[in-house]
């Protein structure tokens, strides 16, 4: 006879030898693969700048609707992954600060910013313009910093009203920007280094079919490699100009091109600027088909002797050479003014060489008595 006791130690023994049964799976709950970004993000009002900013590294697009920036806030997207989308739509605004800014900045590689059909960036420029820019007066801040972006382009952009300078284009290699607007016309009686583009330490850089209307240059090249501006419009403020070149950490400006483009009702239509006794170099830069008109100062400017005002300087230097230059087919039969001058060059001593001048075609304007060192190409007459 078996006892409880022992028939108990029999059963217990009996399953620990049978095999186990077996137990349901748990799944775990779907995680995102690492590195998954969502596909688009959508960012709005006075919150939006914040947000669009910490959330730049989860998103593939995103999408700036209507964004209102407060006083003294950037909407700094410089921290984007590989291959973003940025789209602007609807109005985007900026209260006023006395401050340096940007009020805006973008950097990445591969990146995508788009303007949707009637977007607007505004920077408040009413708010700043005191006749002063950047010399005097209130602090204002630049406007967009388009820094290192690399293989990325700007497309349709409208941007208006910005308190000086608008687009700083630095440290980008690859960078195409089309059909953007700069449009500045308000500040015509107050605003002043409102410059469009202003371009440094830059290479394979393309800007086709800008329209500038501003008070100060609407392209400077003050460093970098092959550059582009095509298919452009510029209107009332100082040309196109490279320079001024020399000073600075990098003084070097090759292979640059301004093609097919008209500047008008400007004080300058073409400028370059080598800074008197610094140095530098100017190397194979072409200005071909540009169309002057309403030039109030000068319509053709080569200076290497400038000193923060055009022909303030002493005697021309030769620490920043002009060489390679090609200037043709420059459409301009009285687009200067009877006050202005038509063609202003003034060399140091065996700095200029290597050019090409062809077609040009600059009258309205008188002729300079103190060019120095011009090339046997062409002539101040």
């Amino acid at each position: 006879m078996i006892s409880f006791s022992s028939a108990l130690l029999v059963a217990l023994a009996a399953v620990a030898t049978a095999s186990p049964v077996a137990q349901p799976e748990i799944t775990p709950a779907p995680r995102p693969a690492l590195g998954k970004r969502a596909s688009s993000c959508t960012f709005s009002g006075s919150l939006g700048y914040s947000s669009a900013s910490k959330s730049q590294t989860a998103c593939s697009t995103i999408v700036l609707s209507a964004l209102a920036v407060p006083s003294g806030k950037a909407l700094d997207l410089s921290d984007l992954p590989d291959d973003t989308s940025v789209i602007f739509e609807g109005k985007t605004t900026f209260a006023y600060a006395e401050w340096a800014g940007p009020l805006m900045q973008i950097e990445g590689t591969g990146i995508k910013i788009s303007g949707a059909s009637g977007a607007v960036i505004d920077g408040n420029g009413a708010k700043y313009w005191d006749g002063e820019g950047g010399s005097g007066g209130v602090t204002k801040p630049k406007f967009f910093a388009a820094h290192n972006l690399i293989s990325s382009s700007i497309t349709n952009l409208y941007i208006q009203n910005t308190p000086v300078q608008a687009v700083s284009i630095a440290g980008a290699d690859g960078l195409t920007i089309t059909d953007m607007t700069i449009d500045n016309s308000d500040g015509d009686s107050l605003g002043k280094n409102t410059d469009g583009f202003d371009i440094g330490t830059s290479s394979n850089v393309i800007i086709d079919g800008a329209k500038v209307y501003n008070q100060d240059d609407c392209v400077a090249i003050n460093s970098g490699t092959d550059i582009t501006f095509e298919n452009g419009l510029c209107s009332g403020g100082h040309g196109l100009s490279i320079g001024s070149v020399g000073g600075r950490s990098d003084n070097t400006v090759d292979t640059v091109t301004f093609y097919n483009s008209e500047v008008t009702s400007s004080v300058n239509g073409i400028r370059i600027k080598g800074i008197e006794d610094e140095t530098g170099t100017i190397k194979g830069v072409t200005y071909n088909k540009i169309t002057l008109s309403d030039i109030s100062k000068y319509g053709i400017l080569i200076e290497q002797n400038y000193d923060g005002g055009d022909l303030d300087g002493g005697t021309a230097s030769s620490g920043v050479p002009i060489t390679d230059l090609t200037i043709e087919n420059i459409t301009g039969s009285g687009a200067v003014s009877s006050s202005g001058y038509d063609v202003v060059i003034t060399c140091g001593s065996g700095a200029c060489s290597g050019w090409t001048w062809s077609n040009v075609v600059v009258t309205g304007g008188k002729t300079y008595s103190k060019c120095t060192n011009v090339p046997s190409v062409t002539s101040c007459s």
